[in-house]
């Protein structure tokens, strides 16, 4: 186990402190120090809450001396993306058009948190209303890769990926719906997971699109997810989506770590062409690597996947004009009084807070949606698109008859340099061709590191799926992979990672 406890896991986290050989305020200030030393360069943060933490460590360690019973993470921290309403805490969303609002509940995944007794370090950095794949769509500026900052850490959720990665804190919340959570973690070495669909509950999510929003765990581990899992998950009456039924049994099958039998279909329609090099030549060894723990391997054609992209962008765009609406300058957040006008009517009031608002990106998808929705259009766009989705689910109904789970590389590539695809929306979308399926079927996914590209030297990620609360799958093939990997590797990989105390910015 590691003495520095900014690189501690969870797990090792939590063992330290039910043990007393360390305590909360101990850990969650040597995380604020970490975060003072290394977030100017990565900038993972767009909001630190020192004194809240260390009040929320200082209450875990006394309840401990009084020999309260505590949840097994309670006192180790945590960060939370800034799309998940904190009580007493900014949320913007990554967008002027929240600057400064605070929200006056708590979300209840972040009411959980509370409740397990784990210190909320801060709001992590986020694409405008989770709106891109990058991070360099947030009003605030971009988060920056740990690997490289001259790349992106992914996105929407890049703020939480790269505050993990840059071991600013052991765990993050990270929502997911395109990707948000598993492309990030693919291109910055780090575990992601998308719990199935209502599993975790989306209340105080502020949403984006209400069909495909996830909350889920950001970590380093493939256990530290599922412990985190464990604390968010479960049925919520607040949230209609939510699902009424046990949580998967994520931690054991984390603990067990057992392919032996399983049957692991590959996607044909998501591997080879168009994927780079060094990320298939990954993939490809991480397969290897699970048929050698006792998998068996099938190949499965998921036919539909082909029209995924063009279906998600039809659809998540409508629910975001729909969703987005409520930013009308009359209830909260900015309002802008347009210039030249003595009198100005409400709607002029909007359109011109809107207008200041709102980013590029955001425009754009409001545009798109409100297209799609629009009278004469709305069955030959959203209504189409909504059809395809159904084969989608087809696709893969038929695929977890022949496999217990379905494997691809998370992304496409590595991470690409900061502002190389700013100007290129449709090269910006392709970064989610593999994680947009998931989303649109409702089920599960978990990212975790394959390895470094022979190109670059930077992460490729690797992708496990499974049927509808049949999370624990992710768990058990994740872990078994995770276990050999760090056995060829010497260690897990972020040990690789470039030592950004030596950086300067």
């Amino acid at each position: 186990m590691t003495t520095d406890l900014t690189r501690a896991t969870a797990a090792e986290l939590a063992d330290l402190l039910n043990a007393g050989s360390v305590s909360s305020r101990e850990v969650t200030r040597a995380l604020l120090d970490r975060t003072a030393a290394v977030d100017g360069a990565v900038r993972s943060y767009l909001h630190v809450d020192e004194d809240g933490a260390l009040a929320a460590a200082d209450d875990v360690d006394r309840r401990r001396a009084a020999g309260e019973e505590l949840h097994a993470l309670a006192g180790v921290p945590i960060a939370v993306k800034d799309v998940m309403a904190t009580r007493g805490l900014p949320t913007t969303c990554g967008s002027r058009i929240l600057e400064g609002w605070v929200p006056p509940y708590d979300a209840t995944v972040v009411r959980r948190l509370r409740e397990a007794g784990m210190p909320i370090l801060g709001k992590t950095n986020m694409d405008e209303f989770a709106m891109g794949s990058s991070t360099e769509h947030s009003a605030f500026g971009p988060s920056h890769n740990p690997w490289d900052l001259d790349r992106i850490p992914g996105g929407s959720g890049g703020g939480s990926s790269s505050v993990v990665a840059s071991f600013q804190a052991p765990l993050a919340i990270g929502t997911d719906t395109g990707g948000s959570i598993r492309q990030p973690a693919a291109v910055t070495g780090t575990v992601g997971t998308k719990p199935t669909y209502g599993g975790v509950s989306r209340y105080g999510l502020v949403a984006l699109a209400s069909s495909l929003d996830q909350a889920g765990p950001c970590s380093r581990t493939v256990l530290d997810s599922a412990l985190l899992h464990e604390v968010i998950a479960g049925h919520d009456p607040m949230d209609s989506t939510s699902v009424d039924a046990p949580v998967p049994a994520v931690v054991e099958a984390a603990r067990r770590a057992d392919v032996s039998g399983m049957r692991i279909g590959i996607v044909r329609e998501l591997t080879g062409e168009g994927f780079q090099p060094g990320v298939q030549a990954r993939f490809d060894e991480a397969v290897q690597h699970l048929v050698d723990a006792g998998a068996e391997v099938v190949e499965v054609s998921c036919p539909s996947f082909t029209y995924a992209l063009a279906a998600y962008y039809l659809i998540l765009p409508s629910e975001a004009s729909s969703n987005l609406a409520k930013f009308d300058a009359m209830r909260y957040g900015l309002r802008v009084t347009p210039d030249g006008i003595d009198a100005p009517s409400a709607e002029q009031v909007m359109a011109a807070t809107r207008d200041a608002g709102f980013g590029d990106e955001v425009k754009r998808r409001i545009i798109l949606g409100t297209y799609a929705l629009s009278s004469g259009y709305y069955d030959a766009y959203y209504g189409s698109a909504q059809k395809v989705r159904r084969l989608i689910a087809d696709d893969f109904a038929a695929a977890f008859e022949t496999a217990d789970v379905l494997v691809t590389p998370t992304a496409p590539t590595t991470a690409f340099r900061l502002g190389d695809k700013l100007d290129d929306p449709m090269a910006m979308y392709l970064n989610d061709i593999a994680t947009i399926p998931a989303n649109l079927a409702g089920i599960p996914g978990l990212s975790l590191p394959s390895g470094l590209a022979d190109e670059d030297g930077l992460p490729a990620g690797f992708q496990v799926l499974a049927p509808a609360m049949a999370d624990e799958r992710l768990y058990s093939v994740g872990a078994a992979l995770e276990a050999r990997l760090a056995a060829a590797w010497g260690g897990p990989l972020l040990d690789c990672a470039p030592d950004l105390t030596e950086v300067s910015r």
